[in-house]
C-alpha cells in the first residue's frame, strides 16, 4: 500500500476480538497504531491505519513549515 507513492508496512496482531494494526512509513520511520474489531476485516482496518498515517505525516510536515 502506498502513502504519497511510498511503501507502507502494515502489521496486524489479533488480541481476542480486537485487532491492533501498525502502519509504518519506512522513509521517515513514522509509526501509527489503531485498534478495531476483528469483524471489521483486514482491508477496512488497514485503510484506517493508512489514513491515520497520512494525517500524522501531514501534521508533521505542516509543523516544519512554520
Amino acid at each position: 500500500m502506498t502513502v504519497q507513492d511510498e511503501e507502507v508496512l502494515l502489521e496486524f496482531h489479533q488480541i481476542g476480538a480486537v485487532v491492533k494494526v501498525s502502519a509504518v512509513d519506512p522513509v521517515s520511520l513514522t509509526e501509527v497504531c489503531i485498534s478495531g474489531p476483528a469483524s471489521a476485516g483486514e482491508a477496512a482496518l488497514g485503510q484506517a491505519a493508512i489514513r491515520k498515517l497520512r494525517y500524522v505525516l501531514a501534521r508533521r510536515d505542516a509543523g516544519r513549515r512554520l
